[in-house]
């Protein structure tokens, strides 16, 4: 009994740790005042005056933008390696595994530099387009790594079935494969979409014409921080949690539909 009341003593401390600050940040989103070291009230206007800033409207399309290319781009890319990767024999499959799940495991700004001294030596001019890669390089791991259980629970004769009685490789892989697989593409979609929207580092370094939301946020609060960026980031805060909150709920729906004695790989 005391060993339960002391972990929960801890998660509870944990916690507060954590999220303290930001739901103090939350309420300070609807302070009247201009400053933080005086209360004058509950206001919307922070609010108002965010979604009228043009500086602010620019980085939130840009983000948006790149947040939703680059997911579909690395959809694709993720979804065809993650089939060529599964259909790999031997040790050749488990060198792409390792070398895929490099740029997860190293830190952001590892992946960040290394793409800009990358896009310096190739003298290509860091801007959008830049950003849009870079994003797309760390997404796709994500989608690859979200398909490849759903290939190896896929019975592996499906496909050949599909051939067999007439179809093409393509039709195969459209109404065969694709089936099997929507659940780990809408999961990888779902977590590139959140990476690439909540991601800072990455973007600081490859881009310098344009900025997102999150490179915005850091150049305007190395000054005086203006109130709009409290609402600003309690409007990413609530976004970024919802994403993650779908995608918490569709993995412990998936587990509960499986059959018993199906474990996951």
């Amino acid at each position: 009994m005391l060993a339960r009341r002391l972990r929960m003593t801890y998660l509870i401390v944990i916690l507060t740790f954590l999220y303290a600050p930001i739901i103090v940040l939350i309420v300070y989103s609807f302070n009247a005042a201009e400053t933080r070291a005086i209360w004058g009230g509950w206001s919307l206007k922070w609010y108002a005056e965010l979604f009228r800033n043009k500086s602010i409207m620019d980085a939130l399309s840009v983000t948006i933008t790149v947040a939703v290319l680059a997911t579909i781009a690395s959809l694709i890319l993720g979804t065809l390696a993650a089939i060529g990767i599964h259909s790999m024999r031997g040790g050749m499959r488990q060198v792409f595994i390792q070398v895929t799940n490099l740029p997860m495991m190293m830190p952001d700004i590892v992946t960040g530099i290394s793409l800009m001294v990358l896009f310096i030596f190739a003298k290509v001019p860091r801007g959008y387009g830049t950003m849009l890669l870079a994003h797309i390089t760390f997404d796709a791991p994500y989608v690859i790594f979200s398909i490849l259980p759903r290939l190896r629970r896929m019975n592996k004769h499906l496909y050949e079935a599909a051939l067999d009685l007439g179809a093409t490789p393509s039709v195969a892989l459209w109404k065969v494969i694709m089936p099997e697989i929507m659940p780990g593409m809408v999961t990888g979609a779902l977590l590139a979409f959140t990476m690439s929207l909540d991601d800072f580092v990455i973007s600081y370094f490859t881009s310098v014409r344009t900025a997102n939301l999150s490179v915005l946020i850091y150049s305007m609060t190395r000054r005086k921080v203006p109130p709009t960026v409290n609402a600003l980031s309690a409007i990413m805060f609530i976004v970024v949690l919802t994403l993650l909150l779908i995608q918490n709920l569709r993995e412990v729906r998936a587990e509960k539909s499986k059959p018993k004695g199906v474990r996951s790989v």
